[in-house]
C-alpha cells in the first residue's frame, strides 16, 4: 500500500459543561473507524480530536460551583481525554481551546486575515439571545417562542459587538458544495443545508464584551472584547496543525479530508467555517460527514427521566468492542439511532458470539485437535478467494463513502459464508476421509478469518489483534503485504492457546 497520501479527519470538540453522553461516543467511535480505515489503505493519516472550554455557560457554571473556570473546564476535560482511552481511539492529538500556546496565536492570525479583508466590523446589535446555545437565534426559529433545544425564552440582547461578513460568501458557500469541491455527507444533509443556505447566509456576532464575557481569546488590538465562539472553537481545526506558525504539520495535512460532527452544528462547519476560510484565502476541508442523534429504548435521553447511557459504564460492563460494534452496526451512517438494551445484547450475540466468535472457536479446535502441521491453498480455493474479493470491492467502496453501516453489511455476509461452508463441507469428518482436502478446508477458512480480522480491524480493533495473535499471526497489520488472498502461505506455522474472544451475554 502506498504511503503517498495524507488524510486528515477531526471529530467536532465537545463544550465541556458536563460528563460526555453516547452521541459524543458515537461521533468518536466512527471518527476513530474511519481514520483506522485510512491507516489500513496506506494513508498518512492524522486524527484530531479536542474540547471546547471557553463562554459564558462554563464561567458561570464555575463560578456556581465555586470552582476557577479554569480548574472547572480541565475537570470534565480530562473526562474526555478518558473516554478517548476507554473507546480505544485512535487520535493523534488532543486540542483544548483555552491553550494559550498552541490556540490562541492561530485564532488571533485568523481573526486579523479577516479583518484586513475587510470582513470583520463592529456594530450595535439588538436581538434574541439563548443563553444555553451561547448565540444569537431568529425569531423564525423558535417554537411557540422557546428555543427549539433547550427549552427556554431568549432573552433580548443589545451589545455593540465585532460582526463577520459571512453574507458576502453566501453564494460561492453554495456553489462550492453543488459543485462537490466541499462535499456534505450523507446526501440528503446536503440538500438541507443548501435549502438553508440559498436563502441567503447573514453575517454573524464574532465577538462579547469582555464585561459578559471574561473567559476566552482575546479581540487583537481591542482589550475591551473577547472572541465569540465561532473564532475559537472552529479553529481547533488549523490551531493544532500549527497554523498559527504554519508547521510542517499544517502544510502536510491542510485542508482536512473529512470534519465528523452532529446533525445541529451542520451550519456552523458548511456556513461559518467555511466562510472564514474563505475570507483567510485557506483552503476550504474536502467533506463534513454529518450523524444523528441517538436516543435511549426509543426516548430521547434525558437527566430527568433517568435513561440518560453513560458509555463508560456500558464498556464496563460489556467491553469497548461490544459497544463500538452496537454503534456502528446497528445505526445507520448519518442516520438518528437508539441504543435498545434488548437489542444490544441480541446484536452482540448474533454477530460476534454466535457468528464470529464461533467461525473462530471452530476452526482453531479443528485445525488444534487434527495436529495439521502445513497448509495447501491449492485445494477449492478458488471458492473461497472469489467470496474474499467480491467482499473487499464493496467493503471499500462503501468505506470510500463513508458508509460504515453498509460496510459491516458486507463483512456479515463473508461470516455467513464461512459458516455456511463449515457446515456444507463438514471438515471434521473429511480429515478422516482426505486428509489433503481436510487441510485445503481448513486452511482457506483460517484465511477467510484472518481476512475479517482486517477488514473488522477499524470496527472492533481490540477484539481482531486478540483473534489475530489465537491463530499464529502479529497483533499489528502490515498493509503492504496482508491484503491479498493467501498470506498465510508458507508463513504460518502454528496456532497460540484459544480464548473466548466474544462470552455471549445472558440477559
Amino acid at each position: 500500500m502506498s504511503q503517498d497520501k495524507s488524510f486528515y479527519i477531526t471529530t467536532a470538540i465537545p463544550y465541556v459543561n458536563a460528563a460526555p453522553h453516547l452521541g459524543h461516543a458515537m461521533e468518536f467511535i466512527e471518527t476513530d473507524a474511519i481514520a483506522r480505515y485510512k491507516r489500513l489503505m496506506g494513508y498518512d493519516t492524522f486524527f484530531l480530536t479536542g474540547t471546547d472550554e471557553h463562554g459564558v455557560k462554563n464561567y458561570k457554571t464555575a463560578a456556581k460551583v465555586g470552582m476557577n473556570v479554569h480548574d472547572f473546564t480541565e475537570k470534565y476535560a480530562t473526562i474526555y481525554k478518558e473516554l478517548t482511552k476507554t473507546l480505544t481511539m485512535s487520535n493523534d492529538d488532543f486540542i483544548q481551546t483555552k491553550d494559550q500556546k498552541r490556540h490562541w496565536p492561530a485564532c488571533q492570525k485568523l481573526w486579523k486575515k479577516m479583518r484586513d479583508k475587510g470582513d470583520i466590523f463592529e456594530k450595535e446589535y439588538e436581538g434574541l439571545y439563548c443563553e444555553g446555545c451561547e448565540m444569537y437565534v431568529l425569531e423564525k426559529d423558535l417554537i411557540e417562542g422557546k428555543c427549539a433545544v433547550h427549552k427556554t425564552e431568549p432573552s433580548l440582547l443589545k451589545e455593540k459587538n465585532y460582526f463577520f461578513k459571512l453574507s458576502k460568501y453566501s453564494e460561492q458557500i453554495v456553489k462550492l458544495i453543488e459543485s462537490k469541491k466541499l462535499t456534505i455527507y450523507p446526501d440528503f444533509r446536503k440538500t438541507e443545508f443548501l435549502n438553508l443556505a440559498k436563502e441567503g447566509l447573514l453575517d454573524v456576532s464574532f465577538s462579547r464584551p469582555r464585561s459578559v464575557l471574561p473567559w476566552g481569546v482575546d479581540v487583537p488590538d481591542d482589550p475591551d472584547q473577547v472572541m465569540y465562539v465561532w473564532g475559537d472553537a472552529l479553529t481547533n481545526y488549523i490551531s493544532a496543525m500549527g497554523y498559527a506558525e504554519e508547521t510542517e504539520r499544517f502544510k502536510t495535512y491542510w485542508p482536512a479530508d473529512l470534519h465528523v460532527i452532529g446533525k445541529d452544528i451542520v451550519r456552523f462547519h458548511a456556513g461559518i467555517w467555511i466562510g472564514m476560510l474563505l475570507s483567510a484565502e485557506l483552503e476550504i476541508p474536502k467533506g463534513i460527514m454529518v450523524h444523528g442523534f441517538v436516543t435511549h429504548n426509543g426516548e430521547k435521553m434525558s437527566k430527568t427521566t433517568g435513561n440518560v447511557v453513560d458509555p463508560i459504564g456500558i464498556v464496563d460492563k460489556y467491553g469497548v468492542d461490544a459497544l463500538r460494534y452496537y454503534i456502528l452496526r446497528e445505526i445507520p451512517t448519518g442516520r438518528d439511532g437508539d441504543f435498545n438494551d434488548d437489542i444490544f445484547i441480541e446484536r452482540y450475540n448474533s454477530d460476534l458470539a454466535n457468528n464470529f466468535g464461533n467461525l473462530v472457536n471452530r476452526v482453531h479446535t479443528l485445525i488444534a485437535r487434527n495436529d495439521i502441521p502445513d497448509f495447501s491453498f491449492n485445494l477449492d480455493s478458488d471458492l473461497y478467494k472469489k467470496e474474499v474479493d467480491k467482499t473487499w470491492s464493496k467493503y471499500t467502496s462503501k468505506m470510500d463513502e463513508y458508509d460504515i453501516y453498509q460496510a459491516i453489511q458486507t463483512v456479515v455476509e463473508l461470516m455467513n459464508f464461512a459458516n455456511k461452508q463449515i457446515e456444507d463441507t463438514k471438515p471434521w469428518a473429511l480429515i478422516k476421509e482426505d486428509l489433503d482436502k481436510g487441510r485445503g478446508v481448513l486452511c482457506n477458512l483460517l484465511e477467510i478469518i484472518r481476512h475479517l480480522t482486517i477488514l473488522l480491524s477499524p470496527i472492533i480493533p481490540t477484539s481482531c489483534e486478540n483473534i489475530r495473535q489465537q491463530i499464529g499471526l502479529n497483533k499489528e497489520i502490515d498493509s503492504n503485504t496482508e491484503h491479498g488472498w493467501g498470506a498465510l502461505e508458507g508463513d504460518w506455522n502454528s496456532l497460540n492457546e484459544s480464548s473466548i474472544v466474544f462470552p455471549r451475554i445472558e440477559s
